[in-house]
């Protein structure tokens, strides 16, 4: 008996999955796999975080697999001896997967399975995933490409598979299982498809109203935001899903506008539609420079800043013990819940590039592993970004105490997170060395013990940074390489923000 196989990466559903959908039009029995390569558990930017909730979306998926009547088999170890395996078993006659950006590793096992489908003539058919493009040749069409396949018809799923009688799906393993001790989260959503659904239906029903306004605070965003990027970045919900619905919700407000239940809703909408116009923005330059998580786009600008490992610095930084409170708080929620809103993302990274001076690759390798949702090409372009090693982005350094008295003027925020300054003075929370020894005794903290003193003085470090960073910008060098990086991932809406 011949056998289609699907096999599942990234793309944890069944609505709007081109390779169950060929699979089943092949009309050959289908077997779903799923493999966790050994590889994958010993790359550094992996946490427990990832693959427990991977795992979860699976054992969901596994679910719905089965209600139709397919089965789902995992494997922990090599995906090429799986294969054989089953080959052995059951003749594969094709290989239906969605396509995968990934870093280095995850092209090489890409790779390996290509070569070994084509020593035994079996077919691999991937297909594309959201506004990403293989073998992009030019950038100056890219938006158009993107539309056009984010605008495309939602895959239904399909309602039956047939499946060979004789296998049965695998369960799936607890995380312990893998001899890898589990993190617990605060506030962990759902995982899986339907919980995608949910979400998004919850964010276009009434919390994505205020989405435009309330993305920047820590406080609000928490609410305002989709919520949706855990399930993004594990598949368990298409970009042309989220688009088809939300142009949906777009259609009727704009039958109304300025009623009272649709204020709000056409600048939020626009704004999230933005930001996943630049979800595929970004994973498009991994998608052509694999190397992202080491390697600066323009590695003069890297040399030239000559950033330096300070480890007070960066254990510091790490855990959320800098002396700055609303920094600290940042990072506590993140390593406590593995999330946080988009702006202190950048400020944290900025925080760790300019104002303390640390490598990039260190602190955004930390970062990676905090984040529930972290997807690769987002990530590291973003890490990038907000440490000035791109040549085609404007050095932004964001300064802590402006953060602190904009996005939590009265330490609401602070105080949640850094429970040392719960009884601080609202005029001391964003600077509580400022205190005087009567005050600090009062309060309950004593700068120097119960908290620490800021390790550097933010303004002039940030200052220090901005300085560093304009001067390594302006090498010739750097400003040649910097043309070369606009043309391979530079947004053509900004073509005159190419460094002159």
């Amino acid at each position: 008996m011949s056998v289609s196989i699907v096999w599942f990466r990234r793309d944890l559903r069944l609505t709007d999955n081109l390779a169950i959908t060929a699979a089943r039009n092949k009309g050959l029995p289908i077997i779903c796999l799923y493999n966790l390569d050994t590889e994958r558990l010993i790359q550094p930017d992996v946490d427990s975080i990832h693959i427990e909730w991977e795992l979860d979306c699976l054992r969901e998926l596994q679910k719905e697999i089965e209600l139709i009547g397919g089965v789902l088999l995992f494997n922990h170890g090599s995906i090429i001896k799986k294969l054989n395996e089953i080959n052995k078993m059951k003749k594969i006659e094709a290989i239906f997967g969605n396509e995968e950006t990934g870093l280095q590793w995850s092209w090489d096992r890409d790779r390996l399975v290509t070569n070994w489908c084509n020593s035994k003539n079996i077919k691999f058919k991937e297909f594309p995933t959201n506004g990403v493009i293989r073998k992009l040749k030019s950038r100056d069409d890219w938006k158009n490409q993107r539309d056009f396949r984010v605008h495309k018809a939602v895959i239904m799923p399909i309602t039956e598979i047939v499946s060979p009688e004789d296998i049965s799906s695998d369960s799936i393993p607890e995380i312990n299982e893998f001899g890898i001790s589990s993190r617990s989260l605060i506030d962990r959503p759902n995982p899986g498809e339907k919980a995608a659904l949910i979400q998004l239906n919850s964010f276009l029903d009434e919390r994505g109203r205020t989405y435009r306004k309330d993305i920047s605070s820590p406080i609000s965003a928490k609410y305002a935001c989709s919520r949706l990027s855990p399930y993004i970045s594990t598949g368990c919900i298409s970009i042309r899903q989220i688009l088809y619905h939300v142009n949906k919700k777009l259609d009727l407000v704009k039958q109304n506008p300025r009623s009272k239940e649709n204020l709000g809703w056409t600048g939020s909408l626009s704004s999230f539609k933005s930001r996943l116009a630049w979800h595929c923005h970004f994973i498009q330059r991994l998608e052509l420079e694999v190397t992202l998580d080491n390697t600066a786009m323009n590695p003069e600008i890297d040399v030239h800043m000559k950033r330096t490992m300070v480890h007070e610095k960066f254990s510091a930084w790490a855990s959320g013990k800098t002396g700055w409170p609303f920094f600290d708080a940042c990072m506590r929620s993140l390593i406590a819940t593995g999330w946080i809103n988009f702006r202190m993302r950048a400020m944290l990274q900025s925080v760790g590039s300019y104002t303390l001076w640390l490598p990039w690759q260190d602190t955004g390798l930390h970062l990676a592993k905090l984040f529930l949702d972290y997807e690769p090409g987002i990530h590291w372009s973003q890490v990038q970004m907000q440490s000035g090693v791109t040549g085609i982005n404007t050095i932004r350094a964001y300064s802590i105490s402006k953060q602190s008295t904009d996005q939590d003027p009265n330490g609401d925020f602070i105080r949640t997170w850094v429970k040392e300054l719960q009884n601080v003075p609202t005029n001391f929370i964003h600077e509580p060395w400022t205190m005087n020894l009567e005050e600090q005794e009062k309060s309950g903290c004593i700068i120097g013990k119960d908290y620490p003193n800021p390790i550097v003085d933010e303004k002039s470090s940030r200052k220090e940074g901005i300085s560093r960073s304009y001067s390594a910008k302006s090498q010739l060098d750097s400003k040649n390489k910097s043309r070369i990086v606009y043309e391979l991932h530079g947004s053509r809406k900004r073509r005159n923000n190419l460094a002159k």
